[in-house]
């Protein structure tokens, strides 16, 4: 089985051979910046039909967390503000997105939902947040993002320094099937041409070990089968406070 999947994965690195000599040369990187938002912009419509249950119940524990001037959440990996129809009234939101391309459509997001205040947009991977202070933070949100991140651990590392002690890390992310079913097979099968159409995406990742020996001093994390396409569809949904 080893075998195998070493001889398909070689043969999708074949077939995606002309895509990666394009981002060697500098050139898909900008194209997939400026075409990625419109899509995520539909996507992300498809995803909160199907994901809306789930996100609201997890980010209606998001008030629980607010300090006596309110709630400050920073969104990492925001995208096109998808996720501010589940925020509390009133809150104060940062968003940070290494894709500077979403601005547009995370400004229209914000004047969708008026309930939610949008306080600036920081262009930056979320493995540094050197712009935001230590502590600052009543809440960090990522939903769908660590499977992007160059290095998670390190942004993990950042999201509790930003955080103020007692302070919440939100997150829905997908992670890898098990090691014993086809859809582990096919997941490090196609991954090579995922990790291109995918933003960067790895659906090779376990995101929940990451999470667990991060220090939270407290970590409620769940295991759920999404309503979403198979490759994605083993998800965990959750909180971790400083």
């Amino acid at each position: 089985m080893a075998l195998l999947r070493f001889v398909l994965c070689c043969l999708v690195e074949i077939l995606v051979l002309p895509v990666t000599l394009l981002q060697l040369l500098g050139v898909w990187d900008p194209l997939y910046k400026k075409f990625f938002p419109y899509m995520m912009r539909n996507i992300s419509i498809s995803i909160n039909d199907k994901m809306g249950k789930v996100k609201k119940e997890l980010f209606d524990q998001l008030p629980d967390f607010a300090s006596s001037s309110g709630l400050t959440i920073l969104e990492v990996g925001c995208g096109s503000g998808a996720n501010f129809a589940f925020y509390p009234w009133g809150c104060k939101v940062i968003c940070i997105d290494p894709n500077p391309n979403f601005k547009t459509f995370l400004e229209s997001s914000g004047a969708k939902n008026e309930h939610v205040r949008l306080e600036r947009f920081l262009v930056a991977n979320g493995e540094d947040l050197s712009q935001l202070a230590s502590g600052s933070m009543d809440a960090v949100v990522c939903t769908l993002v660590l499977c992007t991140a160059g290095n998670v651990d390190a942004l993990v590392k950042e999201v509790l320094r930003v955080l103020r002690p007692g302070g919440a890390f939100f997150f829905i992310e997908h992670v890898v099937a098990d090691d014993k079913t086809w859809l582990h097979f096919i997941q490090h099968v196609i991954q090579p041409v995922w990790r291109y159409f995918g933003d960067g995406c790895y659906l090779t990742r376990d995101t929940r070990a990451t999470l667990e020996r991060a220090n939270f001093s407290k970590l409620h994390v769940k295991h759920i089968v999404a309503p979403l396409t198979n490759v994605i569809k083993h998800q965990i949904v959750g909180y971790g406070v400083k």
